[in-house]
């Protein structure tokens, strides 16, 4: 029977270590706030190919607000605020959706993006990017 050493409890315990933190990155990488469904189209919040509908809502006590716009299309044609400040969104070629304050995790609709935002900020104030 060999014996254990702190070498091998050491090694085993690396081990150990590094598959849990692999196995949290990808469930991390794979999480998304809303569950996507095989037809794009079809999340709620959209309509067709018009792309996602306007909403207005207060959540978790802020006021957070999406509508289509009509500035320049690398914010993919939608502006959503948090108590009046712009929250920069991106539409990624997916479809999913990400922001400023969640720039690694994606969503399925701006809804979705501004509530992730607001968990996020624990109550912080938004800055608006200069």
């Amino acid at each position: 029977m060999s014996q254990l050493t702190r070498r091998r409890a050491l090694g085993a315990t690396a081990t150990v270590l590094t598959g849990l933190a692999l196995t949290g990155f990808v469930r991390t990488a794979g999480a998304s706030s809303e569950p996507r469904t095989a037809d794009p189209k079809h999340h709620e919040g959209h309509a067709g190919h018009e792309g996602p509908q306007p909403f207005s809502e207060t959540f978790q006590g802020r006021r957070i607000e999406g509508a289509p716009s009509h500035g320049d299309g690398h914010h993919g044609g939608y502006a959503v605020q948090i108590d009046g400040e712009e929250l920069h969104v991106m539409q990624n070629a997916d479809s999913t959706w990400v922001s400023v304050i969640n720039h690694y995790e994606t969503f399925a609709t701006p809804r979705a993006v501004a509530r992730a935002a607001v968990i996020e900020l624990q109550g912080s104030e938004l800055v608006p990017l200069a």
